[in-house]
């Protein structure tokens, strides 16, 4: 492949920096930058940046914001009109089947960027994104008051109430994970090179994708059709210990030799004063 082959670094750059235009923009020109480098782990990123995560798979980090659980109660007295009232709950108020599945004031933001931004558009000061199961949840709510006496009220809904900032933020993360990645590639790009080799692609991306999970641990990028020789997977943890380097079989010999004659050397002391005594 020839440095010509990859192209689209350019179009890439302007639609980062673009403010204006819609981040998918600037994730679909990258996926098109991981297909001129036959990169599938950049692509796969790109790639469910812009659809989502899946409800079973990992997230990166950035992706789980701190949100309020809030519930919405409907009380249903006979003669009445109904009354709604929308109350902050704590994790404590949930089902134990909630509890065990480890919702908490931690909300996944799984949808696709432009779905994220659709989210805020139409939202004002919170967006509510409700978690897997939630009409379950509610369900399972509405029997606990009515076992504490409270036969009128009925859960109608359980959601996060997330800060229209803190979502604004997981967009800008990306954005800046995308110009980390171009700032990469440039600076690998000696003067006069016009458009980056494989390998520069490569270091950029392992650089600027240096993703973990939401618990610090390693975050993988799964290729859905990655080559043998590139491998599936694209681990993003940078820091971990190289393996030790094997040793010769000489070297391995000598210290078992070493090791035996300190052992002399230290029966030949003890020897030496048991006989003084």
């Amino acid at each position: 492949m020839t440095t010509s082959d990859i192209r689209g670094l350019e179009q890439l750059e302007r639609a980062i920096l673009d403010d204006t235009a819609s981040l998918a923009s600037a994730l679909r020109q990258c996926l098109l930058l991981a297909g001129y480098a036959h990169h599938e782990e950049l692509g796969a990123w790109a790639l469910k940046e812009l659809e989502g995560y899946p409800a079973a798979g990992e997230l990166p980090s950035y992706r789980k914001v701190s949100a309020p659980l809030e519930a919405e109660f409907v009380v249903n007295l006979p003669g009445y009109s109904d009354r709604s009232n929308t109350q902050r709950i704590s994790v404590h108020r949930l089902p134990r089947s909630a509890r065990e599945r480890g919702i908490g004031e931690s909300a996944p933001i799984r949808q696709g960027v432009r779905e994220i931004e659709a989210l805020i558009a139409i939202s004002d000061r919170t967006v509510h994104i409700s978690p897997p199961g939630s009409a379950q949840y509610a369900l399972e709510m509405t029997r606990q008051q009515q076992q504490i006496g409270q036969e009128f009220t009925h859960v109608k809904d359980l959601y996060w109430a997330i800060a229209k900032p803190s979502i604004e933020g997981v967009l800008d993360h990306i954005r800046t994970r995308l110009t980390q990645f171009v700032a990469e590639v440039r600076a690998a790009m000696p003067a006069g090179q016009q458009n980056p080799d494989p390998n520069q692609i490569d270091s950029a991306a392992q650089q600027a994708l240096n993703i973990t999970g939401g618990n610090n641990s390693t975050f993988h990028i799964t290729a859905p059709n990655a080559k043998a020789d590139r491998g599936g997977t694209a681990s993003a943890n940078v820091n971990e210990p190289a393996p030790a380097t094997p040793q010769p079989w000489w070297h391995r010999t000598s210290v078992i030799w070493t090791a035996v004659a300190a052992v002399a050397a230290v029966a030949g002391v003890i020897a030496t004063v048991i006989a003084a005594k």
